[in-house]
């Protein structure tokens, strides 16, 4: 609307906001979730609820026989796949967010549930399985050493487990060959970097292929080994800056680049399950971008593209390689399930994640970017209240955590929030993010509070500058590394912001190094370079940690823990609550004790975020939905 002041100046006014989207909808469970095609293409799994926990689901393709064929009564089930024998679920749980994961197997006949991995404090990966060995699986367990994963073999059918190959104390990765051999491994090193070790078959001697050194690490690593084991597919960023797709040959070292670019990281590859050929890759720019190898696909990809304008992938895929299972996010919408019929060129539309999002206005979310303060080009995202006029906003800055990933273009249910409730969504994929190449990255070694922090701050320049932001209602608000952010924005920079929200941030980064799970241990080198050694830097890392100056805290803060948290122990909430505490500096405290590193049970997330929903519209004039 517009309208006419009295000295006669257009004044704009932004429309009446829509109705508020109840919390229930945003951060609840989903309706239906997490499609995976059973191997023989008849079935379809699904994550649905089941008396509001997330439990898996079965039913016949085309049919309507839905039936739970899982009973979890706790946190629920997120993490699930099928058995290559077409008989059995797998899942993995742990217990109230320890992270210790065990494995359990459902019969799909006769609807036995059995504990594959029946042992106390011990954390089981998955690692591989295929079509050709139905019956095998092969996966790793820290059981005889809490800081080493050994390989074991599982006998689906028996369940027996049988050691295969002994952790010999440095390696962070097992890689498997196509007939399930080991016969690859990432080895840890003392400068931060890793081995990439190969073997001719799974009882040969080791020997080096290469070295990723610190610097190429995180963009560097192993996809895996062609069909024939002659030769693998690797992510290489020895001698450019972002990590490109190549294939090598194991007896002579010869590289060949298949996929790259000069900014962005290979992303996401696309394999023939039969061939395991490159079929196609990804790069993750401000939206997802596909780079089709094999022109077998190239037909399908074009049809993909026209069922839905969403960014894709392909999420499953049965044995004949005839139906593939994709989902489809967007920004201002739930995400969208399909299962495509590769021989029909037809796609047929199975379920949205949250179909009552479209009974509700969502907003758009813009890419952005800004130069920080020594001249890096920082990317990001903001989402606006919908029908706003872009002036004056209140903002909340939403730092991911990490910090070594990123925000994506897609459906947010933060930013969604945020955005409902009158506030824009600001999101900075600040240096240290992942995705941008190895130097951006790298930019934010040593850089905790430091410049990753600056870029934060410049970004809330930038929005000021711009006259989007109101400069006296902005929050900080983020999880993990965004909680540490958020500690960080109300220690060291409280004039900027207006409030602080931190959920299971780290507050001490000596006691946080110190606390990590013990099989993190083989990683230690590269968290010092990337953060700090406390037993060398012991004065770097004070002056890095909010805790010790906690003090000069000028700002309300809402801080959010989980009792069993293995990665950010409760004690760096307490520690820094303490503090409060004795200084009377306005703080709200939320422990939850079934839950660990976020929030997995939807009562916990709906209490939190109805907490936080009243602590924003306090400080930022916001909306908030009743209880």
């Amino acid at each position: 609307m517009i309208t006419t002041g009295a000295a006669g100046a257009v004044e704009k006014r932004s429309p009446a906001p829509p109705p508020l989207i109840p919390r229930e909808i945003l951060f609840g469970n989903p309706v239906n979730t997490s499609p995976e095609i059973s191997p023989d293409g008849k079935k379809l799994a699904y994550l649905a609820p089941v008396k509001n926990v997330l439990n898996v689901w079965v039913r016949t393709i085309g049919g309507k026989d839905d039936a739970p064929v899982t009973r979890d009564t706790e946190r629920g089930i997120r993490r699930y796949f099928w058995g290559a024998d077409n008989a059995h679920i797998l899942y993995l749980q742990d217990a109230g967010g320890n992270e210790n994961w065990r494995l359990f197997r459902v019969d799909l006949k006769t609807s036995d549930t059995a504990d594959l991995t029946p042992f106390e404090n011990v954390q089981v990966r998955v690692i591989e399985h295929n079509k050709d060995f139905p019956n095998d699986l092969i996966i790793s367990m820290n059981k005889d050493d809490e800081k080493l994963h050994d390989v074991y073999h599982c006998d689906l059918t028996t369940g027996a487990l049988t050691l295969v190959e002994k952790n010999p104390g440095n390696v962070i990765e097992w890689i498997i060959d196509a007939r399930l051999k080991v016969r690859g491994a990432l080895a840890s090193l003392s400068d931060g970097g890793f081995d990439l070790l190969v073997r001719k078959d799974d009882t040969g001697p080791w020997k080096k292929a290469l070295t990723w050194d610190f610097e190429d690490s995180s963009s560097s690593g192993a996809v895996g080994f062609t069909k024939d084991g002659s030769g693998m597919f690797l992510l290489d960023s020895r001698g450019v800056n972002a990590g490109q797709l190549v294939k090598m040959d194991l007896s002579s070292s010869k590289r060949e680049v298949l996929a790259s670019d000069a900014h962005y990281d290979v992303a996401g590859v696309m394999r023939n399950p039969d061939t395991y050929e490159i079929e196609a890759v990804s790069f993750i720019k401000e939206r997802i971008e596909w780079l089709v190898f094999d022109k077998r696909i190239q037909d399908d990809f074009n049809r993909i593209k026209l069922l839905h304008n969403g960014d894709f992938r392909v999420t499953s895929r049965n044995d004949a390689d005839t139906l593939w299972v994709l989902s489809f996010s967007v920004d201002n919408g739930a995400v969208a399930f399909y299962l495509y019929d590769r021989p029909q060129k037809k796609g047929r539309f199975l379920f949205y994640h949250k179909p009552e999002l479209a009974n509700y206005k969502l907003a758009p979310m813009e890419p952005v970017k800004f130069s920080a303060r020594d001249g890096l080009v920082i990317h990001g995202y903001i989402t606006y209240p919908p029908g706003a006029v872009k002036k004056a906003l209140p903002v909340v800055l939403n730092v991911h955590g990490g910090p070594w990933v990123r925000d994506t273009w897609g459906y947010d249910a933060e930013a969604q929030w945020f955005a409902n409730r009158g506030y824009a969504c600001f999101q900075v994929n600040y240096r240290g993010s992942s995705g941008y190449g190895k130097k951006f990255l790298n930019a934010g070694n040593h850089e905790w509070g430091g410049k990753m922090h600056d870029d934060l701050i410049d970004g809330v320049g930038w929005l000021i500058k711009k006259g989007i932001a109101d400069p006296e209602r902005i929050a900080i608000f983020g999880g993990s590394y965004g909680g540490y952010a958020a500690l960080a924005g109300a220690a060291f920079t409280p004039e900027v912001f207006r409030c602080a929200v931190d959920i299971v941030g780290p507050s001490n980064l000596i006691t946080f190094i110190a606390s990590i799970p013990a099989y993190w241990k083989v990683l230690i080198a590269d968290l010092h370079k990337r953060v700090g050694n406390p037993e060398t830097e012991h004065d770097f890392l004070v002056s890095r940690s909010p805790l010790f100056k906690a003090a000069d805290i000028k700002i309300p803060l809402l801080i959010a823990q989980g009792a069993n948290d293995p990665r950010v122990k409760k004690a760096e909430s307490e520690q820094i609550v303490k503090v409060l505490s004795e200084k009377g500096i306005p703080h709200e405290y939320m422990l939850f004790p079934d839950e660990g590193h976020g929030f997995a049970k939807p009562q916990n997330r709906l209490k939190f975020y109805a907490a936080a929903e009243r602590f924003l519209a306090k400080y930022l004039s916001g909306r908030f939905e009743e209880d």
